[in-house]
């Protein structure tokens, strides 16, 4: 196998009697704004029967041009070409269409946006630019997958990014490694739906299609099919149809649509032949003597496309079961990406009476049972997240895979990708969390979200609290300063907060085993430690689980400087001890400063640098030390010199690039009871990192860094202890090398994928707490939830109707409207 070049994107080109087409595109593929040492052009010559090879080496002698020894179909063709290649990425690019100047560059900047982004669909436009092509993915609930709007008008409004089913083989691009994980196109399709069934198949392995419309291209729309006859573009298209239903649909939503499938096929190829199917009824007179019946090969194709459905089920099985066996994305969380299915792609009058019966008889329009799971975080959502929007978001995306998951922000959102819902909810908008706590099955949150809305106080729902943060412990630190009655009402608040939780929710989850034992204590004082709860689970752990934290299975990669050589008095050979992080008032970040005056004595290239002082949240205000660190810093006259000052917030997808410029984490705290039972996320980031790490005694990272060797702790308060130490862990490099392989070994223990396992085995039958069904203060009906069938909402009626002409209205404008209503007339 080819070795894969690191940031190569390698564009394959099928050609297949269409030189002239070839040859312009590659032209046009000489002006894309991306540097050609890192592009690889890859031309696939599909058997034309022509002079179509010479034609191509002669014009474009730069490429690499690829013979093919038969006609291999688009399929088959661009496998070819993908195996000659070499890049980190793969794009498809039609030979008869022509990239934007950035349309390389937008595709790869989305890659670099998330790692479980492994394809990017482009925008496609007709070659004019002003009718679609492609500007989304849809699919019916019968297999075929379309393209919404196409040939229709430009829409007025810009399209957002989002994720969707499949991307055109037009014009998308794939991670190589996913590629080749997928096996690339089927090649049994030939031609037609392979990019659907790739993209299925993508999304099925947790892998996130996104839609880039800033990554566009133009495509001229040759009808390649009209030669060989419109019959075999429909025995294609019905063939494969049926190709990717069954190999993709899991098992329950199969038993119901395949059957369904086939008799609107069957339906299909009589209506395209006009034939009557009455016409051998024994109650029919006439033509008894006659053997042979004229029948029109469009109605041939639907036939023998159900033939060879039937011919090539046994390697159809093999691979059902390979795609089945290998999912970790359920039929539910996908059904939002497949869009409006109710599509009958055929307006024949007695057709459309077929279709309306088969869909009347199967719940093929129903979307496939799955739990409904509501998350709510109070933090905002977007670029810059704190810890408690971090966890939420992690939360959903893990469930999202298996469930239908919406995640809430109580604090703002801005534009943001997702593989499941967000919406934000102004605190105070009683109504709006009233329905959607009225759509959930299992609601999962974390701070005050119960304390501001009587729906969720009041809720009959499954519950899961999250108090991975002590809220009461922490005020007692935080409302130090205060006057002392102010102090004391604001711990009762929180503590009384935590205690309603406590009393309700059916599921706990907490960051530790110091925290579990400390809500244990809580909990029995509160009655919930019972022999209702205890009977079936006496370690109680179906009550209260340890969800520490999570970090990506992915380490971080270094994409541009940050600091050292582009903040003024951090140079590229500095030393950089990096304060992941806010500042809060419950940490020592005084000692730290005076530890690096002093070891900046004795060696002038060691810098600090704290990362966070003003909070995503517009709630939470700059802490005084904060202002008390920098007039420290000031006085030691190391200010902007060796202490530095981030004067906001590192993005979200940015802390990488801090992280990976560093040489030591830091993290400094007093000793006190709010230390003993926290877990400072920031401790991941540097496990993350594989960032040596100094820190005081007292809270379970220190620990564990003391027993697994991953750096020094010290203790509180102590300055000469702390310099040393961070001596040691800048400049000893046995040290430090060893601590880097400890922490490489301890950090798998801490993927998400693993910490919140507790979580996600819960969710897979959900239920209420024992003790709560007992005092019959929640239903008792909740542990069949999974199975529990939905009640039937067919797409019909005023209000469906509406929400289709605003959904038509906004993707293409009046002239899709008009055809769309005409369409359904004609359906009546």
């Amino acid at each position: 196998m080819t070795k894969l070049r690191p940031g190569v994107v390698s564009v394959v080109l099928v050609n297949y009697r269409g030189a002239g087409d070839t040859i312009e595109a590659l032209e046009h593929l000489k002006l894309v704004n991306w540097p050609t040492e890192l592009l690889e052009v890859v031309v696939v010559e599909n058997h034309s029967g022509d002079d179509s090879a010479q034609r191509i080496r002669d014009a474009a002698p730069h490429v690499k041009l690829v013979v093919a020894n038969a006609n291999l179909g688009f399929a088959g063709g661009s496998n070819l070409g993908v195996a000659s290649s070499s890049g980190e990425f793969v794009a498809f690019l039609n030979n008869d269409a022509k990239p934007d100047k950035e349309w390389i560059r937008a595709a790869i900047a989305k890659f670099g946006q998330s790692e479980s982004i492994g394809a990017v669909a482009s925008k496609v436009l007709d070659w004019e630019g002003t009718r679609v092509d492609f500007i989304g993915a849809a699919m019916t609930w019968f297999g075929m997958g379309y393209k919404p709007s196409t040939a229709q008008p430009l829409p007025g409004t810009p399209d957002a990014a989002r994720d969707v089913l499949f991307g055109t083989g037009a014009a998308m691009f794939v991670r190589r490694s996913v590629f080749d994980q997928l096996g690339g196109f089927d090649e049994r399709y030939f031609m037609f739906f392979e990019d659907v069934d790739f993209g299925w198949r993508l999304n099925l392995l947790g892998w996130r299609f996104a839609y880039v419309p800033s990554s566009f291209a133009f495509h001229k729309h040759h009808a390649s099919m009209t030669s060989f006859g419109a019959f075999k573009e429909t025995y294609l298209l019905e063939r494969n149809a049926l190709f990717t239903l069954y190999k993709n649909l899991g098992e329950e939503s199969l038993r119901t649509s395949l059957p369904a499938a086939l008799l609107l096929a069957v339906r299909r190829a009589i209506a395209r032949g006009e034939l009557d199917s009455t016409m051998l009824d024994l109650r029919k007179p006439g033509g008894d003597s006659e053997s042979s019946l004229p029948v029109a090969k469009e109605t041939l194709a639907g036939v023998f496309a159900i033939d060879q459905f039937v011919e090539y089920l046994p390697s159809l099985e093999k691979s059902r079961a390979s795609i089945q066996a290998s999912r970790v994305v359920f039929d539910r969380p996908l059904w939002r990406l497949f869009g409006e299915t109710d599509a009958p792609s055929y307006q024949e009058e007695s057709y459309l009476r077929g279709y309306e019966k088969i869909v009347a008889a199967f719940p093929v329009l129903d979307p496939p049972a799955a739990v409904r799971v509501l998350v709510i975080t109070g933090d905002p959502i977007g670029a810059k997240m704190a810890g408690p929007a971090i966890r939420a978001w992690s939360i959903a995306d893990a469930l999202a895979s298996t469930h239908d998951v919406t995640l809430v922000t109580l604090a703002g959102l801005q534009p943001v990708d997702a593989p499941f819902e967000v919406v934000a909810v102004r605190i105070g908008d009683q109504k709006a969390m009233g329905k959607l706590e009225q759509w959930a099955d299992v609601i999962v949150f974390q701070g005050l979200a119960m304390a501001l809305f009587d729906a969720l106080r009041k809720t009959k729902k499954i519950v899961v609290v999250d108090i991975y943060d002590p809220m009461h412990l922490e005020q007692l630190e935080q409302g130090r300063d205060l006057p002392s009655a102010q102090w004391g009402q604001q711990v009762l608040d929180a503590t009384e907060v935590l205690n309603e939780q406590l009393s309700r929710g059916d599921f706990f989850l907490c960051a530790s085993e110091r925290q579990r034992h400390f809500y244990l204590g809580q909990l029995a004082a509160l009655g919930r430690i019972n022999p209702a709860n205890y009977a079936n689970d006496p370690d109680l752990e179906h009550l209260i689980a340890v969800v520490p934290f999570g970090l990506s299975d992915t380490p971080p990669v270094h994409l541009r400087s940050v600091l050292k050589g582009v903040v003024p008095g951090i140079s590229a050979d500095d030393k950089l001890l990096l304060w992941s992080g806010g500042l809060y008032n419950w940490f020592d970040p005084k000692t730290l400063i005076r530890a690096v005056a002093a070891i900046s004595e004795r060696h002038g290239n060691v810098r600090l640098f704290f990362q966070g002082t003003k909070h995503p949240h517009p709630g939470v205000p700059e802490m005084a030390i904060v202002s008390e660190s920098r007039a420290l810093a000031a006085e030691l006259g190391v200010l902007d010199r060796s202490v530095f000052f981030n004067s906001s917030w590192v993005d979200y997808a940015e802390r990488q690039n801090y992280l990976t410029e560093a040489d030591v984490g830091v993290s400094t705290h007093f000793a006190h009871v709010e230390t003993t039972f926290s877990f400072r996320t920031r401790i991941l980031d540097y496990l993350w990192a594989e960032l040596p790490m100094v820190v005081t005694e007292g809270d379970y990272f220190a620990e564990l860094i003391a027993a697994e060797k991953l750096g020094i702790v010290v203790p509180s308060g102590d300055v000469e202890s702390l310099a040393r130490a961070l001596e040691r862990s800048l400049f000893d490099v046995d040290f430090i090398r060893e601590a880097r392989l400890n922490i490489r070994r301890v950090r798998e223990d801490f993927t998400w994928d693993r910490v919140l396992k507790p979580l996600v085995d819960f969710m897979l039958e959900p239920r209420h707490a024992l003790d709560l069904v007992a005092a019959g203060s929640v239903p008792s009906d909740s542990l069949g939830l999974l199975l529990r069938p939905r009640i039937r909402n067919k797409k019909h009626g005023f209000r469906h109707d509406v929400s289709l002409v605003i959904r038509y209205m906004r993707d293409g404008g009046p002239g899709v409207v008009a055809k769309k209503i005409q369409g359904r007339l004609t359906r009546r």
